[in-house]
């Protein structure tokens, strides 16, 4: 490819584009022929195949878990089935989080959604309080070597968030006396007195997930509840260790002055908006947002941070409540929406969210039927991963080993916890840059398939070869 003389890197180091640009690589998933192939084969039902992906998905003929062709799953646990010490294994699986465990371990923190009555584990915060957290220790071989409580006696443990440096914060999605907190839990230390912590300055809330931009140690936190408020945790001590975020720090909840309505069904994908921290009384902190016209969301859930961009999404909202996932980049103080859904098919009230290693996001599933896996690739493009064939139960706590190999989801009622391998992705930074800077999906680039075949023939994004078009040359 050439126009006066002028090759491809040529044209790059004279045209000033920037480093990202030339990270901007292929999807490196099934092409469209190839997704024709695996649809052949697969012969699965799913009503989308999305852009990318894996191909459509090929029902199990055990009636559990339908996957892509090549994928394959096994059942590490079960509710009610006996722990390492005996115990049985309480239900409502919830969020979780994937650490690196000792040889060749991977070390799963796993929530549990319950909510009044005895609680579960030895050195409980209150002992009249069900929910908790409790760790799986998984072998190379993707079987449990152990499984055990990590933490006892909150009510509501929806998500949470892992921190950077190990340990695991569990929320409860709950604000009745004495609870409604976030605490933290190092699975190598279980049922300690870290654990049975309350960190009463993240706020007294209903809360769902939060996510922790590692180059700051600033915590973002979403609530589930109608309306709903983002906030963000400065910490006193920034020196990210086990323990740092229980001596103390400061609350805000996120607003716009640039506009008079602050409800968050007004935004349009792709517009921005610069965030106004306003700080409110952990105790009080939906009254004072409110108070302080903060934004109003509809029903916050799913948080995850990659790359400098925190993700988060909101599970009813949009024009069809189907759902939306935003973004916001701390380093621009920009608040963004990514994607709305506009077709059941697409999705579904998002729920848990995570991010690939390779850089997709990925979300599953609360909605009004089967409720699926599904991933968004940086062009905006849904395709499915994983349906829950069992029942009509949500899916929750996806998290990736550290290896990449493995994907680790949750079925919440009855539980199952599930690792799923195969055919994934390698680990892809330049694509997750792309995933955090990319255009949302209304104002992606439009290019002609003349235009998308020479880009594939070049090794280019679409968004690369949209540049290129832009500036005159000729693919």
């Amino acid at each position: 490819m050439e126009k006066n003389g002028l090759n491809r890197r040529d044209f790059l180091k004279v045209g000033g584009m920037s480093t990202l640009a030339l990270t901007l690589g292929t999807t490196g998933l099934l092409s469209v022929g190839e997704q024709s192939k695996a649809s052949a084969a697969g012969k699965g039902n799913n009503p989308t195949s999305g852009f990318g992906g894996y191909g459509p998905l090929v029902p199990d003929p055990n009636g559990i878990l339908d996957l892509p062709t090549g994928f394959h799953y096994r059942i590490l646990s079960r509710e009610g089935e006996l722990m390492t010490d005996g115990s049985k294994i309480p239900g409502a699986f919830d969020g979780m989080a994937a650490f690196e465990g000792p040889n060749n371990t991977t070390v799963l923190v796993r929530n549990h959604e319950l909510s009044r009555g005895q609680a579960f584990g030895r050195n409980p915060y209150d002992a009249n309080a069900q929910g908790g957290t409790t760790a799986l220790v998984v072998g190379a071989n993707r079987k449990v070597q152990k499984e055990y409580v990590t933490s006892s006696g909150t009510i509501r443990n929806c998500a949470g968030g892992a921190t950077p440096w190990g340990t695991w914060l569990t929320c409860e999605e709950d604000r009745s006396e004495g609870h409604g907190y976030v605490f933290e839990v190092d699975p190598q230390q279980p049922e300690n007195e870290l654990s049975r912590t309350p960190i009463k300055e993240m706020g007294r809330f209903s809360h769902e997930a939060c996510a922790i931009d590692p180059s700051t140690g600033y915590v973002y936190l979403t609530e589930d509840a109608s309306p709903s408020y983002l906030y963000r945790f400065i910490p006193n001590d920034l020196s990210q260790k086990p323990g740092s975020l229980q001596k103390g720090g400061t609350l805000y909840a996120a607003a716009i002055e640039a506009v008079t309505d602050p409800a968050a069904s007004n935004f349009k994908t792709g517009q921005t908006f610069k965030i106004v921290w306003k700080q409110v009384d952990p105790h009080w902190c939906r009254e004072e947002a409110d108070a302080q016209n903060c934004i109003k969301f509809s029903r916050l859930e799913g948080a995850f941070f990659q790359e400098g961009v925190f993700w988060f999404d909101d599970t009813s909202a949009g024009e069809k409540k189907l759902g939306r996932i935003y973004r916001y980049v701390p380093h621009t103080n920009t608040l963004e929406l990514f994607y709305e859904g506009n077709d059941a098919r697409d999705m579904e009230y998002p729920d848990n969210i995570c991010c690939t290693p390779w850089g997709d996001l990925w979300f599953v599933e609360d909605g009004a039927g089967q409720d699926r896996i599904m991933g968004v690739t940086p062009e905006g493009k849904i395709y499915p991963f994983g349906a829950n064939r069992l029942n009509d139960s949500e899916f929750a706590g996806p998290t990736f080993s550290p290896d990449g190999n493995t994907l680790f989801v949750n079925i919440q009622t009855p539980g199952i916890t599930f690792a799923i391998w195969g055919p994934f992705q390698r680990r892809n930074s330049s694509r997750a840059r792309e995933m955090s800077f990319a255009a949302p999906a209304n104002l992606a680039p439009e290019i002609s398939e003349k235009v998308a075949k020479a880009a594939k023939e070049q090794g280019m994004s679409v968004l690369e070869a949209a540049a290129f078009e832009r500036h005159g040359i000729n693919l």
